[in-house]
């Protein structure tokens, strides 16, 4: 099954020891009210369990929607769950959340507001250009999908290339006379797992593969690429 996780990090001075204790038991009840219905809805950190490097647990939010039935729209709760695990890196803490970007970004930011009061204290893991550069061409040989951005083309925002072998291309150097790599997929020579990772830390694991196997592939070969 595809995975995917966006790595951010933690700006403020702490640790995992006071990061547990802050999440412990955290729980926000709210009341979504239609007309004369009333749906309860809950916001909560759960599994939470601390690790020598590693602080892991599910944050598990109701959402309502909305769906038809017969001639009349009914609104259902629906509980969505994300993984998210801080893990210590050298002097830094990164916080990996598995879920696809726009949550991924919506959860850091209620994860920084509950530990720190304000959005802003958890924030986006990057790469620079020439980082991913030398991780695309050190597994270029399988590489399917390269976007650039950054062009300096008028009227060309980004540039794609497409296929097999993509860096060993003339096109491929061209294209970097003119922009820079924004999004690469892979296939890893050292794990074999066909990765797509862009520059603000978004991870796609197309290979079959388990969460924690994930958690280790992004310690190994992602964490020491951000800057």
């Amino acid at each position: 099954m595809v995975l995917a996780a966006k790595i951010f990090v933690v700006r403020e001075e702490t640790d995992l020891e006071t990061l547990a204790m802050k999440l412990k038991d955290y729980r926000v009840e709210e009341t979504y009210e239609q007309e004369e219905h009333k749906i309860p809805l809950l916001t909560e950190v759960k599994d939470l369990m601390l690790r020598t490097n590693s602080l892991e647990g599910v944050f598990a939010r109701d959402q309502v929607i909305v769906l038809p039935h017969h001639d009349k729209m009914v609104s259902v709760p629906k509980t969505l769950e994300a993984p998210f695990i801080f893990t210590k890196y050298g002097d830094r803490i990164f916080l990996t959340v598995m879920e696809k970007k726009a949550r991924a970004n919506n959860i850091a930011n209620d994860l920084s507001k509950t530990l720190f009061i304000i959005a802003g204290r958890i924030v986006e893991a990057r790469i620079l250009p020439e980082v991913i550069k030398k991780f695309h061409e050190d597994n270029f040989e399988d590489t399917k999908v390269i976007f650039f951005d950054d062009v300096d083309i008028p009227n060309i925002e980004k540039l794609s290339l497409y296929g097999s072998a993509l860096g060993d291309t003339s096109l491929y150097n061209d294209y970097l006379n003119h922009g820079k790599i924004w999004y690469t997929v892979v296939k890893t020579r050292k794990y074999g797992y066909v990765v797509g990772v862009t520059r603000d830390s978004v991870v796609t694991v197309f290979s079959r593969i388990e969460p924690s196997d994930l958690m280790t592939y992004l310690t190994s070969e992602i964490f020491p690429l951000i800057e």
